[in-house]
């Protein structure tokens, strides 16, 4: 099987270079590019040595069409703004896109919405492998529990993160949702602190006992593992918008 080339946006930021590094050495995918907002320090700085790697020939660019053709897939773990501006660009040069962005206004989720049509886009709130099986988990245990439980779910970030509750905390509600329960019924609490790469935690309380499902993400690397995952999964995948359970064939 050929190699995926992919291709990472947000190429300075810490997932962009944690990208980097998992592309660089994972076999099966190739760095085709990396990019970063126009203006930025980065640019023309080869993407292996600005991830603390050997140089791997890939100057990083702003993100325009040529880093889009030049790739079979696109990661994002950019801003709400790039994002949508990204989206375009992908539906335009029908270059499949996996978007790890969270906190997107209505209007931006009806950019990437639009963008799907024409290309095939993976949208997830978290890219783990084990927190979407987590979402699969919280939806059938609130199918199986009636309203005397209790629903609730926390969730711990470090002290940078600017959106509250997290992306990752609104899908466990979804999920919640989407076994019967109400978005009224279900609390929602978010902590920002320290250098907490992420917990979550949603609760089914009753009478006399209480089922906890928690995931710890411990480093970044298991988004940068899932994300790519997901690329090389988008690649050969028709003009749609999916989400990581179908990556993971969860549904």
């Amino acid at each position: 099987m050929a190699e995926t080339r992919i291709g990472i946006l947000g190429a300075a930021g810490r997932m962009g270079r944690m990208l980097i590094r998992e592309v660089a050495e994972r076999e099966g995918v190739h760095l085709a590019a990396a990019a970063d907002m126009a203006g930025h320090a980065c640019i023309g700085e080869d993407a292996g040595s600005l991830a603390g790697l050997a140089p791997l020939g890939v100057a990083v660019t702003e993100a325009n069409a040529a880093f889009f053709e030049a790739s079979d897939v696109a990661i994002d773990f950019t801003l709400p703004g790039a994002t949508e501006a990204h989206a375009k660009l992908a539906a335009e040069t029908k270059t499949p896109l996996v978007l790890g962005t969270t906190g997107l206004a209505a209007a931006q989720e009806q950019a990437v919405a639009a963008a799907a049509a024409r290309v095939a886009i993976v949208q997830a709130p978290n890219m783990s492998l084990a927190v979407n099986l987590l979402f699969a988990l919280a939806r059938r245990a609130a199918g199986a529990l009636d309203a005397a439980y209790d629903v609730a779910v926390s969730e711990i970030h470090h002290h940078h993160k600017l959106d509250a509750p997290s992306g990752t905390a609104l899908a466990l509600r979804d999920a919640a949702v989407a076994g019967g329960r109400t978005e009224e019924e279900i609390a929602m609490a978010s902590i920002r602190a320290g250098d907490v790469v992420g917990e979550h935690t949603i609760f089914f309380a009753g009478a006399g006992e209480r089922l906890e499902l928690t995931h710890k993400a411990t480093s970044r690397e298991v988004f940068a593992r899932g994300a790519v995952h997901a690329a090389r999964w988008a690649a050969g995948q028709p003009p749609g918008l999916y989400a990581m359970a179908d990556v993971l064939g969860l549904d």
